[in-house]
């Protein structure tokens, strides 16, 4: 006898198990106690879901269905205009900064994580410095070529737009004013856990009321935005615009994107190449090869 995945309820890291494969949304917000627990539960059940979606997308002739798509702002919706370099160094230091890089292939540093961790002084110098380079950021704001083009395109199929970003709340408001272009649910660093936990992004499907196979997640970022998709198993695409990260196979398998494009205009091929745009609310597991007895 076959079972269907539906929505029910999750909250921030929490994936809890049901009768059959069910995924459970809207659960209160709670992290404490268990965490490693939910955590295993939660990598177990996005493999699952991973598997799924990719029996979906390889039966012949059939296409995965797609209902939102959630968005990076910060060099995805926005041209890069924040030296994240210079903002490194002054916040790190020549020296931490130089090693930070350096135990990392692609030469990732998770600034907000690595501040957390500083003494209360040095976290206000920190925060300061950062929130100085993203003012500075908004006054060179401007938009991605290709997304407005990509955002009326979803508009036009009736697929939902939301955001992630790293930035502050402010920046958000100020993007959505200077270019009129609304995405809703919109998260801002002010929501915890941030990027790359999947936290924010099963968020979003749960306001959605949206399956994670359903979703696909576009970013700039391979650790913040590749890796927040694959942790809550959703669909990835990467924005490579200058080709820094390589042939995307070589990539291990927990940062390795769904499609890499160079360029938003790249984005509605895909997407009809590969996609139904549906709003049907729930995924039939029996047609995507997963039964229950």
């Amino acid at each position: 006898m076959s079972s269907r995945l539906s929505p029910g309820r999750v909250g921030c890291d929490e994936w809890w198990p049901s009768r059959g494969p069910t995924w459970r949304r809207n659960a209160p917000f709670s992290c404490a106690g268990g965490a490693a627990m939910r955590e295993r539960v939660r990598r177990g059940l996005a493999a699952a879901i991973g598997g799924a979606r990719r029996a979906m997308g390889s039966e012949a002739g059939r296409k995965a269905r797609l209902r939102g798509v959630v968005f990076d702002m910060d060099g995805t919706l926005t041209v890069p205009v924040i030296d994240f370099g210079a903002m490194y160094r002054e916040v790190l230091g020549e020296d931490e900064y130089s090693a930070m890089r350096a135990r990392d292939p692609h030469g990732y540093i998770d600034i907000l994580h690595h501040v957390e961790t500083l003494p209360p002084p040095a976290r206000k110098r920190a925060h300061e410095i950062i929130a100085d380079f993203e003012r500075q950021g908004l006054e060179r704001l401007q938009i991605m070529p290709g997304a407005a083009e990509l955002c009326g395109y979803l508009d036009s199929k009736q697929v939902r737009r939301g955001l992630i970003t790293r930035n502050v709340k402010h920046s958000v408001d100020m993007f959505h004013v200077r270019f009129g272009m609304e995405f809703s649910p919109a998260l801002s660093r002010e929501f915890r856990p941030y990027k790359p936990h999947p936290a924010p992004l099963l968020h979003i499907c749960s306001q959605w009321d949206a399956h994670p196979t359903e979703v696909m997640m576009i970013g700039d970022s391979l650790r913040d935005d590749v890796g927040c998709g694959k942790g809550a198993g959703t669909f990835t695409c990467l924005l490579d615009e200058s080709g820094k990260y390589g042939v995307h196979e070589h990539l291990g398998v927990d940062l390795r994107p769904d499609f890499k494009v160079s360029s938003l205009h790249e984005v509605v091929s895909i997407l009809e190449t590969h996609f139904q745009l549906s709003a049907t609310n729930e995924i039939p597991l029996e047609k995507v090869g997963i039964a229950s007895s």
